[in-house]
Formats: structure tokens, C-alpha cells, sequence
């Protein structure tokens, strides 16, 4: 899915002040021991990742074979569906793919083409929101919010 700036911030925007996103993909299904190799799919090796409070972790892997960046969110301790969300950003190429909704366990895949390219990823669980800007970029420091709604 390819995003435009404007889009993606809107969505961004409107995820961060009413705390919900549109599902931008169908939703996912639970799975028991779900890790993010099982959501992203082989090859993508995990190279970054966030604590979404107490509630889960939200992950950054990538594909050596294909450049290519995916990012999942997973429950700790998957359950009743509740609010989720999960997006990776390119900034330099403006492209982007997100996805949320109500989820038993996991939200995503979302995958972008990330090679030689910083990325903007995160995600939330409930009211927990996690956004990392300026990831994996070699000696670039990234910039971490985590706040609760």
C-alpha cells in the first residue's frame, strides 16, 4: 500500500488525537506463540523494538533478500479484541503502509521498502501509543514517544 505524505499524517494525526485508526487491512487473527518472524514472514530478522507499556512489544524487522522493512505489533497476552495499530514510514520516498483495528493478538504485517533508507515506525495497543522517528539509520539517534491516551 503506498501512502502519500499528506495521508499518512492525517492518519498519524487523527490516530494520536482521538485514539483510533480506520483499518487500512483485514484483520488479523490470533495466534498462539505469534512472534514477529511468523507475522512478517521468513527472512525478516528482528532489528528493532519497542515496549508498548506493559501491554506488548512493537517490532521492526527486515529482509535482507528483499530491502524490504515490516513492522508488527503484538499482544502480551492476546485475548478480547481491543483497539491496535501498527506502521512503517519512509520518509525520503513518502512511502508507507499501516494497519489497525480491533485485534485478538497482532496487528500488521506493514511493510515498506526500507534499504539505505531511515524509517518511521509504531504502533499502539488500547490507549498506549509508541512512535520511533528516524530508526535504523546508522549513526543518525532515533526519537522515541511513548504516551497513553
Amino acid at each position: 500500500m503506498r501512502f502519500t505524505r499528506s495521508v499518512l499524517a492525517a492518519s498519524a494525526v487523527a490516530a494520536l488525537s482521538v485514539g483510533t485508526m480506520t483499518a487500512l487491512a483485514s484483520p488479523a487473527s490470533a495466534a498462539p506463540n505469534t512472534t514477529p518472524q511468523k507475522v512478517c514472514g521468513s527472512g525478516y530478522k528482528t532489528v528493532n523494538s519497542a515496549a508498548v507499556g506493559s501491554l506488548g512489544t512493537l517490532y521492526l524487522t527486515y529482509n535482507a533478500s528483499n530491502g524490504h522493512n515490516c513492522v508488527t505489533t503484538i499482544r502480551n497476552n492476546p485475548g478480547t479484541a481491543v483497539d491496535m495499530s501498527a506502521y512503517v514510514w519512509v520518509p525520503d520516498t513518502e512511502e508507507g503502509d499501516s494497519d489497525a483495528g480491533l485485534f485478538k493478538s497482532y496487528a500488521g504485517p506493514t511493510y515498506v521498502r526500507g534499504k539505505g533508507h531511515c524509517v518511521d515506525w509504531g504502533g499502539s495497543i488500547a490507549n498506549v501509543y509508541v512512535q520511533v522517528v528516524g530508526s535504523n539509520c546508522g549513526s543518525l539517534k532515533e526519537h522515541r514517544t511513548t504516551f497513553t491516551r
